[in-house]
């Protein structure tokens, strides 16, 4: 096989890998970007971190990856707080981040105390 053909297979595969990561990662950011909006929380740096990757099988039998993601958010803008989610292909197979945002209801202050 010549060395030209060869080069050319690996920076196919090379490229593939990379493609895939990328649309992974954007749709990692896409994700955590709508949790943090649903759960009325900042989404800090405006992306996710890739953290770990691995080989699996997906649903349709075929072999592929899983990969990790982190994220940060903040409640009060102050403190820092970390998400993760793993992606399994484009299918979304774990999530731990921010909660969502409950509404209660104040009960009014009443300034003359009843006897009782």
């Amino acid at each position: 096989m010549p060395t030209l053909l060869i080069l050319m297979i690996v920076g196919a595969i090379g490229y593939a890998f990379w493609d895939a990561s990328r649309a992974a990662a954007e749709r990692a950011t896409e994700l955590g970007r709508n949790a943090c909006q649903a759960a009325d929380v900042q989404w800090l740096d405006q992306s996710v971190h890739a953290t770990g990757l691995r080989l699996c099988r997906l649903p349709s039998g075929w072999l592929g990856f899983e990969r990790s993601f982190r994220f940060d958010y903040s409640y009060d803008g102050v403190e820092r707080h970390s998400g993760r989610m793993v992606l399994r292909g484009r299918q979304l197979v774990s999530f731990v981040g921010p909660a969502t945002a409950r509404v209660s209801t104040l009960q009014p202050r009443t300034e003359e105390a009843e006897d009782i």
